[in-house]
């Protein structure tokens, strides 16, 4: 018993005297012990003993791979007041890799979750699901419990497959959105700017089709795009960023959906309803839930081949919404009449961008004419030099590894003019939204810095479900079926913070 003397005299001084004379009684008789007391500190040091014998000790006997080597691991629960960053309950790291604590809880159920400093890194299933909180039941005494991390929710990417390229920014935004347009399901990535969670910046967006090549070699056809890989590496180089929406092909409809009219042969006609979901639905969606520069100037399209065709089509048929468009090797030739004579009759009312791209060694060359007629029939619409660039390359291939080679070009060319100077916010003094330690609640930190604070909770479908006054730093979500919501706070009419959350024990987290 070599405790100091000030840790006796507060745990003393923590219980009144009669409970103090009965546990130590019990303690004595139950050690056959008789001892003499001769000064306060004995005795708050005897109780000590006793309580240190009354021990809940909880190890981790696996962590995930990834985890960083210099986090710390707290254990946060019922008996601590939920505080995932208090440094008396930090985990003690083993030589052998696991960690321990030993805590003296009352009796009962102890609820307990663990993160690595705050909720932003609590721990999540193995796929990367919302994980309910740990319960064991104290039944008093030496207890012991063994337990597994499977994995982090900030280092979780759920929706990767073994072998996967894909950058940890890129996730599923939604693994099966119904398109109701087309009656018809797709998977929708997203990719996020490295400084995206820290920065309070807005972003450009860039909305591609065939997400399938766009990030991961795993899914893609014959390679992938590597846009995820060359935006990292530019932002690093001090790019500004941009957020990448990718949209699934649907394989067996794909032709149909690329091309906005019949082909006699091949089918087809379904643009306009698979462009009306990504300008008039999914657009929205993206801007309610982001922190985007949701305005024409700074939203583009791209693809390659159909999708060059649709994306092409798309900011022609819609530029109110669309200022620019990257173009890859132009699969005009399967409505090749029809898309010349719709450029050349739009009525050209703002400043567009249309980079062209097309290969000498793609389809014998003719690819490469008609972008040099396209060309031709965007002056005749109205766009000046300055609007088109074209690009022909004489290695050029109809190919991924080709297009992944000039998408960096195409970028800096369409978004690289943009005057982002407004578009930096300082961080919010929120420092998060989380459903922590209560799935039904969500708490927002430093909740009294705001200024006449507003709520707003938006389903992914974009529906809001309530918008009032914030009173409080707790929103209640006991009304609501468990999933997935959109939080937003505003602060003196201004956006603050826009959170993704999710509650209950049955979410599929998707990898957001």
């Amino acid at each position: 018993l070599t405790y100091p003397r000030k840790m006796a005299l507060a745990i003393f001084r923590k219980y009144k005297m009669t409970a103090f004379k009965s546990h130590l009684t019990s303690f004595i008789k139950s050690n056959q012990l008789i001892m003499k007391f001769k000064n306060i500190s004995t005795f708050g040091i005897l109780l000590f003993a006793q309580f240190a014998m009354a021990q809940l000790t909880i190890k981790i006997v696996s962590v995930p791979s990834n985890t960083p080597a210099l986090d710390g691991i707290h254990i946060a629960g019922n008996f601590q007041n939920w505080n995932p960053g208090d440094a008396n309950f930090k985990m003690m790291q083993n030589e052998d890799g696991t960690y321990q604590i030993s805590l003296n809880p009352s009796v009962g159920q102890v609820e307990f979750k663990f993160a690595r400093g705050n909720w932003d890194s609590v721990e999540t299933t193995a796929e990367g699901l919302h994980l309910p909180n740990r319960i064991v039941n104290y039944q008093g005494g030496q207890q012991y419990v063994e337990v597994r991390i499977e994995n982090w929710i900030d280092l979780t990417d759920g929706f990767k497959k073994s072998g996967s390229t894909a950058a940890a920014n890129v996730t599923v935004f939604d693994n099966d959105y119904y398109i109701s347009q087309l009656n018809r399901k797709r998977r929708i990535l997203i990719y996020l700017p490295p400084d995206y969670a820290t920065s309070g910046k807005r972003y450009p967006v860039l909305y591609m089709q065939d997400a399938q090549n766009v990030f991961d070699a795993s899914t893609s056809f014959s390679g992938e795009w590597q846009v995820d890989e060359t935006l990292n590496r530019l932002a690093k180089e001090g790019d500004y960023g941009c957020i990448v929406v990718a949209i699934d092909n649907s394989e067996d409809a794909r032709i149909s959906e690329y091309t906005p009219w019949l082909n006699a042969k091949y089918g087809g006609g379904e643009g306009d309803e698979y462009l009306d979901f990504v300008a008039n639905e999914l657009k929205p969606k993206i801007d309610k839930m982001y922190r985007t520069l949701p305005h024409r100037e700074t939203t583009g399209i791209m693809g390659s081949s159909l999708g060059g065709l649709i994306s092409h089509y798309g900011l022609v048929k819609h530029h109110d919404i669309f200022s620019k468009a990257g173009v890859f090797s132009p699969a005009f030739w399967i409505n090749k009449d029809s898309i010349y004579a719709h450029t050349m009759g739009i009525k050209k009312r703002h400043p567009m961008k249309v980079y062209l791209l097309a290969g000498q060694r793609e389809d014998g060359g003719s690819v490469v004419g008609d972008v040099q007629g396209m060309a031709g029939a965007l002056r005749q619409a109205g766009f000046s030099d300055k609007e088109i660039f074209v690009d022909i390359d004489a290695d050029g291939e109809h190919s991924e590894w080709y297009w992944a080679r000039e998408f960096e070009g195409a970028y800096r060319w369409l978004f690289g003019d943009l005057d982002l100077s407004k578009a930096t916010q300082p961080m919010p003094d929120i420092i998060n939204i989380h459903t922590n330690p209560k799935d039904d609640i969500l708490v927002i930190q430093d909740f009294e810095k705001l200024e006449n604070p507003r709520f707003e909770i938006i389903g992914l479908d974009g529906k809001p479900f309530i918008n009032k006054v914030l009173t409080q730093n707790t929103i209640s979500m006991k009304n609501y079926a468990h999933g997935t919501y959109v939080v937003n706070i505003y602060e003196n009419g201004v956006l603050a913070i826009a959170e993704i959350v999710i509650f209950g024990d049955r979410i599929d987290w998707e990898g957001y």
